[in-house]
């Protein structure tokens, strides 16, 4: 993935921050100034925006600065918004995301976040966010 200079074109990352790779060898690439989620299947060229990509804000199409990223089986990718304070869920094939947890600014309240960095899910289907800004993990039950 990668590996052809800094920048935004589909075969270029700039400042990846985290890495997943799924049952089928894919990787998916947190492209943290480019504000997207990349996948890249085996052997390929160039990647595809799963995530975000539509440049830095906060509307559900696109993303600040994102962090940790997961995929589950069906598909469908959970990335840390860190700058918007939020964990996003992207189904595979849409455009638009969704807010699971946060987005309700920057403090320390139980539903909001703080620079979220790092999430998990346990065999219950519990969410574990590691959050950079409050020094601290939360366990939210994602329905």
């Amino acid at each position: 993935a990668g590996g052809n200079g800094e920048g935004t074109r589909l075969d270029q990352l700039s400042a990846l921050h985290y890495v997943f790779v799924d049952g089928d060898h894919s990787v998916y690439v947190s492209d943290y100034w480019n504000h997207r989620v990349m996948k890249w299947e085996e052997g390929a060229k160039q990647g595809v925006v799963v995530a975000g990509g539509q440049g830095k804000g906060n509307s559900l199409t696109q993303m600040n600065e994102p962090e940790g990223v997961l995929v589950d089986q069906l598909g469908t990718v959970h990335v840390t918004d860190s700058r918007n304070h939020r964990i996003m869920r992207w189904p595979k094939g849409v455009t638009q995301g969704s807010v699971i947890v946060g987005g309700n600014g920057y403090e320390a309240q139980s539903n909001q976040l703080a620079s979220p960095i790092g999430l998990s899910f346990d065999r219950h289907g519990n969410l574990y966010v590691a959050e950079y800004g409050n020094h601290r993990v939360q366990k939210f039950n994602i329905v």
